[in-house]
């Protein structure tokens, strides 16, 4: 935990540099100080890596190594004896890849513990190393999110309560924002999820509701105008400011997700599958929508191409089409979701679809920094120091992908060691830094870090891959 670097044999020094030349040979991963967002000297091949025969040992949380292909330095975060409360937890990055985990200035990020709990960590880019803070003072509902701006603010929804707080890790101190129930009457089984801000911090949302896939209510909460709510069930839409009634499209849902994007001016809406009132969702319905917060508009996104997880930027909405490859990543304004244009011009041909998470916490404000992501294939091997699949290029791997529609690069960073197998929490899901530096991600490194606690699956801990 004292961020101790890893002592590696001299055999394994010597494979590290031949590693990183080669890499190097192939079109990325140089020592260059002029490598780093938003012009990344990664490799951008398409050559299919199989991983190593043996994942690369780790020493304790703290230690660094290099991916042996690909020659990325990877920092471990945690292991069983990050909360010596909890012997044995195993660690993630938040459940959704939209999730700001670092603050501002790529010092401080948090991780959860698969109970629940939160670690909130000191991070120094120059040396690659940490030091656990311990866990916020907070008693909150869900996972948090660093402010866009602050670099010691967290905000977060009140357990128990429809309350949105912040608390500022340099003083230990909680103060609340802004109560749902100042603004309209809620059921006493209604929670807050989801607590997502916009770049200034003037706005914030949350999803409302008894549970995931049940939530019928998006709330906005804007510093200066109040409360505005879209009830995705009934239609309705009402608050303290802007037009109020019920919206023009048919579709009435319960809500899977709903994120605001950095503008604070859309909420991006993933529709549940539950039925509504006894009725379920008509064939070829779609499968998300966009919330014009200012505005009574809300615009189905599909229902061919809406699919799949999802990233926000200022104005554009960035996700795989589900077509024909995985990898086809489609960007769209915002204010024209049929507007699409595809990121990436030719895809070679795959081998079994894999699924992957996209993060863009690095977003400026014309939406053209890479935003970055984590692959993974269902079907890889769940035996200990079994290699995970690669059939083709970019399986379970980390990357980085080109949104400024100059060019198509995936630049490669590193192999995630994760089989997915051991549950949702073990699947790489991964969160960029604000400043695009950084690469946080879960895996259970090959079923290699032990047994879960009163759990029969495989640990999984957070890892940070520098991204050069």
């Amino acid at each position: 935990m004292s961020g101790t670097v890893a002592v590696l044999t001299f055999a394994r020094i010597a494979f590290a540099v031949f590693s990183i030349g080669a890499a190097a040979a192939q079109g990325g991963a140089t020592t260059d100080k002029s490598c780093g967002p938003p012009n990344y000297c990664a490799r951008t091949d398409v050559r299919v890596e199989p991983y190593p025969k043996a994942a690369p040992a780790l020493g304790p949380a703290g230690s660094i190594i290099s991916d042996p292909n690909f020659g990325s330095r990877i920092l471990r975060v945690t292991d069983t004896k990050t909360d010596l409360r909890r012997p044995s937890e195993s660690y993630s990055t938040p459940s959704s890849a939209e999730q700001n985990s670092w603050n501002i200035d790529g010092t401080r990020f948090y991780v959860r513990a698969i109970d629940g709990g939160l670690e909130l960590f000191d991070f120094n880019a120059s040396t690659l190393s940490i030091r656990p803070i311990g866990e916020p003072n907070v008693s909150w509902s869900g996972e948090p999110q660093f402010s866009y701006s602050l670099p010691n603010i967290l905000y977060g929804i009140a357990r128990g309560r429809l309350l949105f707080q912040q608390y500022d890790i340099s003083t230990n101190r909680t103060t609340d924002v802004h109560e749902a129930a100042q603004c309209l009457k809620l059921k006493s089984s209604d929670a807050g999820h989801a607590i997502s801000a916009s770049a200034d911090d003037q706005r914030m949302a949350m999803v409302v509701g008894p549970e995931q896939d049940n939530d019928y209510l998006v709330y906005v909460y804007d510093r200066a105008k109040g409360c505005r709510w879209y009830n995705a069930r009934t239609g309705e839409i009402g608050g303290q400011w802007g037009a109020r009634g019920t919206v023009s499209i048919p579709d009435r849902y319960l809500i899977h997700d709903a994120r605001i994007n950095k503008s604070g001016r859309f909420v991006e809406i993933s529709r549940s599958g539950a039925s509504v009132a006894g009725v379920a969702p008509p064939p070829n319905s779609a499968p998300s929508f966009v919330w014009n917060v200012d505005t009574m508009e809300v615009a189905p996104c599909g229902p061919k191409g809406c699919k799949g997880h999802h990233a926000l930027g200022y104005s554009h909405l960035l996700n795989p089409s589900e077509q024909e490859h995985p990898m086809d990543l489609w960007i769209r304004p915002l204010t024209q979701l049929d507007a699409t244009t595809p990121l990436i011009k030719q895809l070679p041909a795959i081998q079994g679809w894999y699924d992957l998470h996209i993060s863009w916490n690095d977003a400026n404000s014309d939406d053209s920094n890479p935003a970055c992501l984590s692959t993974y294939r269902r079907d890889n091997p769940n035996t200990p120091g079994a290699a995970p699949k690669v059939a083709g290029p970019w399986e379970n791997e980390i990357l980085c992908v080109e949104t400024d529609r100059k060019d198509s690069k995936i630049w490669r960073f590193a192999h995630t060691y994760s089989t997915a197998r051991n549950g949702f929490w073990s699947s790489p899901r991964g969160n960029v830094s604000q400043d695009g530096r950084f690469y946080m991600f879960t895996s259970d490194w090959e079923d290699q870090l032990g047994w879960g606690r009163g759990t029969p699956s495989y640990r999984t801990d957070v890892f940070i891959v520098e991204l050069k």
